[in-house]
């Protein structure tokens, strides 16, 4: 049965509510059962790490993966959805060492491998519940107890698997390479990972004098940022094509050398300098320097403190002379090769350790931190007479993405992946993938792929997945494992865990006579993990082989625009060196969720709200649309506003829930005033012919067909802002224009008509939002499944509508002539509301008349055919239509836009401007049709100036109406005023006033209220207005408006004094309706019928289960009692039945108001199949008027039958005269009984019993002697 529906809604309380219908029917495990049998849609879940809790990126990409997958389950697919878990790395280590106070490798080696993994793993899935309960929250549905984590052996294993592929396709190579390095973690950083996390810093900006050998009065000066690298200076570089000079300082009469274009390095001005010499930097080619330190004198004999020459050197920055410390920067370790100074296999000049402090080998200051070693180094130089200047520089640095700390670039050995050779065959699969937005794929993506250099895939650390190289001490003999059955077979030792604790210590014997062969220290970096995700969650190839190649590549995945250069670039050079294909098919990108501010969110600057205290406060329904209808979902950022989640609740689900609401409330008085009961089926549904009813019907399946299209193509953000404009369209449209109808006041026909098109389209919007709003949509749905015909829906299963399949699309009942109708129709409204509220003219107000001025006649026919609703949405009196604007003497103006032609026109902008003013209506009439218009000698279009309407100052119109217009139609509205028009308007202030109060007191159409006012000082306009249009107000609030007094006896709801008009007006709304009551309302009280068929006797009657209304309700024993009374029963069995059910002690005999029931000896009848809901007795209901019940008693309503059996015991005047005292506890008083509550038409001796059936008798109770 629909359950009414509260007027106020706290969204985060259902959504917990739904929470727990979820939990009970276990509805994600049931979707999953009941698509096994579907095709497969393939989704991969990029990994996040455990060890922090989930952000707004994370609930971003996460909703956007939940309503993708939710849309393809809906659309008829089997989508498996695995949440997957980052287990290894730098994230879960740096949290150890920051815990264990570890400073670098030594204090790993002193703790041990094991117990220091051992340490890892126990905080690997330190926020695992965290992380559940929060995804859960959030309404996403992910499998957690089917995930994957890159810890399991049978994860590792496939990642070896992939790595020994790489490896026999020769694609795997040990060299030493300069890389982004973090001193804090004690490992290098890939490329991708090293451009994360820029910031802006204040580094030293340092020029050090570099003597030729030839003539050491003259030096080279070099510039560098980075002091700590000259101890490990072996060359410098200088450009072959820019030009040099030789200069003397004239402040210091020194020599130097520099180039030319780079004088402002050194200098401020010309006066401070003399030039020697000029020439190219070829001419600098092979000089020889004396060197900053004596620590590698000895690579003198390779070629080291010699000038060389390379086009990186250019002229934008420093001293076009570049110090080369090869084993510190790529461009400098790779000149230094390719002129023989250092060898790729050579000792590297590398003096600083993993944590970054000097070795000794720099004896000077082993043991510093670099970065603090530069004061250091730097009061050297100046004692030793080589440092030029010495100040600041602020410029964009690379810092750890984990640690948050500096990287320097150090050369470090590593195993790489070859990538720069597939560089065309990752383009070409790049181009194979549907990118959302595309500019992506082709731009940001696109470049990073064109760029590509080989990946180093190693990484120094310890918690990880091992490297499956067992070398020989020269490194001459390798063999690659690739399973843990191979090992077992190579070393003969059982393996039960793939950590290097467990790997290490295993040896392999070497086939070439050299001993054993040990494997290599270094672990996988986790981006390698994260890469093999697709192979390694399903353990490919070792198990599922099947399953996966029918299911590779993805269907979908999703992720944040970071991962350009992260997990979307690992999965692709994966899939393409294993495959030649693309891991994916499709996949959608979004930005970064920022501050308000626009900074970077941060737990330290505390700049944006707890992400589940947003949940908390507005529900994650509105959390999740807010995210998803915003630039971010286009790879755009978004600056982050929690005002922007709660206009999602006032401007989306308030109007939404309020239409639902309004269903409910008019499905319910619908069968309380005309007996019909609403049950809704697509197929047998009859056609409505009203035209909005038409349009609503055509509007939602255009929505779908729109809806289905581009969630195909994956582009959410044009999806999104279209339902959001559906709710509005929904709301502020049909149902405000449809209100009478809906409240039946046009017909119960109609009204079933007007209802079934609302239900519809809402359960069209509740399947389409479920993917975005899960919550609210179930919420709706759960109530108003009590609505359907649930056999004519498709599914099987419809106790979720997250079981429901999408809305097939009705292309008969698309009708594009009424949806453009409507839409002129709303254009016109829109226009005359811009009028009213310009010329300060409230609605409520009616006016004489429309003017509706269009070119096109057919656009004119369709706004005649919706006149009336028109005429109701302005409240005017008249629509006019007209193709002629010169009739009411409208000219055209043209005002030009400032910004735009003062920008274009500059020294002209003056006197086209005055042109432009100056333009003629025919002039502007054409340009209207062109879209040009030449001013001055200068081609304007439609951009550079606004058209504006007036009126011809001759005709005199201008008084009367006022103008607004858009591109296609002009609206005139009639704004002279007129009594009569005020005097209504006026009158419905008094309406407006009396159903804000009804709203105020929280109550709905179906309670019935009496309204009672005053108007002070009497006598004047507003009760004068009130009196002129009593039947206009009893039109609209459908109830009783009389004048003070309020009777004593009345059950006072709310009152309150309002000003009005100059007048106090003082309402008062009270308990139930002043008139006779309509038939149709039927009994007062609950009640039910009985048919008795005991003792070889049939009789019929009925029972009230309570009386007065609310007191002396009937239980199971009392209802026996009665019925033995009643019927006057013999036998001592008595059983009672209702569609076969017998009744037990245990009924809830309220819930079978109007139902029939069977009372036997003890055998269920076979009449009891048979709907017999009638009312089996006549009966009159009672409304007590001037006095309260007594006796303990509350109620002010009952009834009396006035048979019972059925043509028995018929009542009679004095019987009840003294029922209706014993009723309401007034046995001592004097009562007087009518049939209104004015005293009028009392019933006495004479009045006959038969005539007063499903009347309402009026009680009055007469003062006694004492009580006058």
């Amino acid at each position: 049965m629909v359950q009414p529906v509260p007027e106020t809604i706290s969204f985060p309380a259902e959504e917990e509510q739904v929470l727990r219908i979820w939990k009970q029917y276990d509805c994600f495990q049931e979707c999953l059962k009941q698509a096994k049998n579907r095709p497969r849609y393939t989704f991969y879940d990029g990994p996040p790490f455990a060890t922090g809790l989930p952000h707004y990126g994370h609930i971003l990409a996460g909703t956007i993966k939940d309503i993708v997958t939710r849309f393809a389950h809906q659309s008829g697919f089997n989508v498996e959805r695995r949440f997957g878990w980052d287990c290894h790395g730098l994230p879960v280590e740096y949290e150890i060492d920051k815990t264990l106070g570890i400073k670098g490798p030594e204090d790993v080696a002193a703790m041990g491998i094991a117990e220091y993994n051992r340490h890892c793993r126990g905080i690997v899935m330190r926020y695992s519940n965290e992380w559940e309960t929060a995804v859960t929250r959030l309404g996403r549905w992910i499998d957690f107890k089917n995930d994957y984590k890159t810890l399991y052996p049978s994860f590792m294993e496939s990642v070896w698997w992939v790595f020994k592929q790489l490896y026999d396709k020769g694609l795997v190579y040990r060299g030493v390479k300069v890389m982004p390095f973090s001193t804090a973690c004690n490992t290098p950083l890939s490329n991708f990972e090293s451009h994360q996390n820029y910031k802006d810093v204040q580094d030293p900006s340092v020029i050090v004098t570099f003597p030729l050998e030839e003539d050491e009065s003259v030096s080279l000066v070099a510039w560098t940022t980075t002091p700590w690298t000259l101890p490990s200076n072996l060359a410098v570089c200088v450009s072959p094509v820019y030009q040099y000079v030789k200069l003397k300082d004239n402040s210091t009469g020194k020599i130097y050398i520099m180039m030319e274009a780079r004088l402002i390095a050194l200098f401020k001005s010309d006066s401070e300098y003399t030039i020697l010499d000029r020439f190219q930097g070829t001419a600098l080619k092979g000089k020889k320097y004396r060197p900053l330190f004596d620590y590698f004198l000895k690579c003198k004999e390779t070629g080291a403190f010699t000038v060389l020459v390379d086009n990186y050197v250019k002229e934008e920055e420093g001293t076009g002379v570049v110090h080369q410390a090869p084993y510190f920067g790529a461009d400098d370790f790779r000149v230094c090769v390719d002129y023989g100074i250092i060898q790729k296999d050579s000792t590297p000049v590398c003096p600083v350790d993993a944590s970054g402090c000097f070795t000794a080998e720099v004896e000077d200051f082993a043991g510093l931190y670099v970065k603090d070693a530069d004061k250091r180094i730097l009061k050297y130089l100046k004692d030793k007479g080589r440092l030029v200047h010495s100040g600041t520089y602020k410029h964009n640095y690379p810092f750890c993405w984990r640690s948050d700390t500096p990287l320097i670039y150090k050369a470090v050995p590593s195993w790489f992946v070859r990538v720069e050779h597939m560089v065309d065959k990752l383009l070409e699969n790049n181009d194979k993938c549907y990118w959302v937005p595309e500019f992506v794929r082709e731009k940001r993506f696109g470049n990073w792929l064109k760029d590509a250099r080989d990946w180093a895939i190693s990484r120094n650390r310890y918690w990880g997945t091992p490297i499956p190289l067992w070398v020989s001490e020269d490194f001459e003999e390798v063999v690659c494992v690739g399973s843990v059955a191979e090992l077992e077979e190579l070393s003969g030792i059982k393996i039960e865990d793939l950590h290097r604790e467990s790997v290490d210590h295993i040896t392999i014997p070497s086939r070439c006579g050299k001993g054993v062969l040990r494997r290599v220290s270094e672990v996988f970096d986790c981006w390698f993990e994260s890469g093999s995700m697709p192979y390694a969650q399903v353990h490919y190839p070792f198990e599922n082989r099947r399953e996966f190649e029918d299911s590779f590549p993805a269907d979908f995945i999703a992720e944040g625009i970071d991962q350009t250069r992260g997990w979307f670039y690992t999965l692709l050079v994966l899939s393409t060196a294993l495959f030649g294909k693309p891991p994916f098919r499709n996949v959608i990108v979004n930005g970064l969720v920022l501050a308000s501010d626009g900074q970077k969110m941060s737990k330290r600057k505390k700049n944006y709200p707890d992400p589940i205290k947003i949940v908390d406060s507005y529900g994650a329904d509105a959390l999740r649309l807010y995210l998803i209808n915003s630039p971010v979902v286009r790879a755009e950022n978004l600056r982050f506003k929690e005002e922007g989640v709660r206009d999602v609740l006032k401007d989306v689900f308030l109007p939404w829930y309020n239409a639902y609401r309004f269903l409910v409330q008019n499905v319910q008085r619908l069968h309380k005033e005309e007996g019909i009961k609403f049950l809704f089926n697509e197929s047998t549904v009859e056609d409505s012919d009203n035209i909005m009813d038409k349009w609503i019907l055509s509007f939602t399946q255009s929505l779908i067909q729109f809806f289905k299209a581009e969630m195909e193509a994956y582009r959410l953000y044009t999806v999104v802002p279209r339902l959001v404009k559906f709710v509005d369209m929904l709301t502020n449209w049909y149902v405000r224009m449809n209100r009478r109808r809906l409240k039946g006041e046009s017909g119960a026909t109609d009204c079933q008509r007007a209802l079934e098109s609302l239900f519809s389209v809402l359960f069209c919007m509740c399947r389409l939002m479920a993917p975005f709003t899960p919550f609210i949509t179930e919420l709706m749905y759960q109530n108003l499944r009590h609505l359907m015909d649930l056999s004519s829906v498709q599914d099987k299963d419809t106790r979720s509508i997250h079981y429901l399949m999408l809305p097939q699309i009705r292309e008969s009942l698309i009708d594009q002539r009424i949806e453009g109708a409507v839409a002129q129709m709303q254009s016109i409204i829109e226009l005359g509301r811009v009028i009213r509220d310009r010329k300060t003219l409230p609605v409520k107000y009616p006016l004489k008349e429309v003017v509706v001025i269009h070119q096109d006649s057919e656009a004119l026919k369709d706004i005649r055919s919706l006149e009336k609703y028109i005429l109701e949405e302005l409240n005017v009196r008249q629509l006019t239509l007209s193709t002629d604007k010169g009739k009411y003497g409208i000219l055209l103006r043209a005002e030009p836009d400032h910004m735009v032609l003062g920008k274009r026109l500059k020294g002209a902008f003056k006197s086209v401007t005055t042109a432009i003013k100056g333009l003629q209506n025919v002039q502007l009439e054409e340009f209207q049709k062109t879209g040009t218009i030449t001013v001055e000698g200068h081609e304007l279009h439609e951009e550079d100036l606004r058209l504006l309407y007036t009126f011809d100052p001759s005709t005199g119109i201008s008084a009367q109406y006022e103008a607004h217009s858009d591109a296609q139609a002009l609206v005139l509205l009639d704004v002279t005023p007129d009594q009569s028009m005020v005097d209504e308007g006026v009158a419905r202030e008094v309406i407006n006033r009396i159903q804000k109060l009804r709203k105020k007191a929280h109550l709905v159409p179906s309670d019935e209220i009496t309204v009672y006012y005053s108007c002070q000082p009497t006598g004047e306009y507003l009760e004068n207005v009130i009196q002129n249009h009593n039947d206009f107000i009893l039109g609209t609030i459908k109830t009783s408006l009389k004048p003070y007094p309020v009777p004593i006896s009345a059950g006072v709801i709310i009152q309150e004094k309002t000003q009005l008009k100059g007048s106090n007006l003082d309402l008062t709304l009270v308990k139930g309706a002043s008139t006779v009551s309509s038939p149709a309302l039927g009994l007062a009280c609950a009640y039910i019928n009985v048919k008795v068929s005991v003792d070889g006797k049939k009789q019929d009657g009925v029972i009230l289960l309570e009386n007065p209304k609310g007191d002396n309700v009937l239980d199971f024993v009392k209802l026996k009692n009665v019925i033995f009374k009643i019927f006057k029963l013999q036998t001592a069995q008595l059983a009672i039945y209702h569609d076969k059910h017998e009744l037990t002690n245990g009924t809830d005999l309220m819930s079978l108001n109007g139902k029939t029931l069977y009372v036997t000896s003890g055998v269920a009848p076979a009449e009891a199949v048979m709907k017999t809901d009638t009312m089996l007795c006549q009966y009159v209901n009672l409304q007590l008027v001037n006095a309260m019940p007594q006796e303990c008693l509350n109620g002010t309503v009952g009834a009396l039958l006035l048979e019972n059996p059925a043509g028995q015991n018929g009542l009679t005047y004095p019987d009840l005269l003294h029922e209706t005292a014993k009723i309401f506890g007034l046995r001592s008083k004097k009562l007087k009984l009518c049939l209104n509550d004015t005293k009028a038409e009392e019933i006495t001796t004479d009045s006959s019993m038969k005539m007063l059936n499903m009347k309402t008798i009026y009680i009055h109770v007469l003062a006694t002697t004492a009580e006058s």
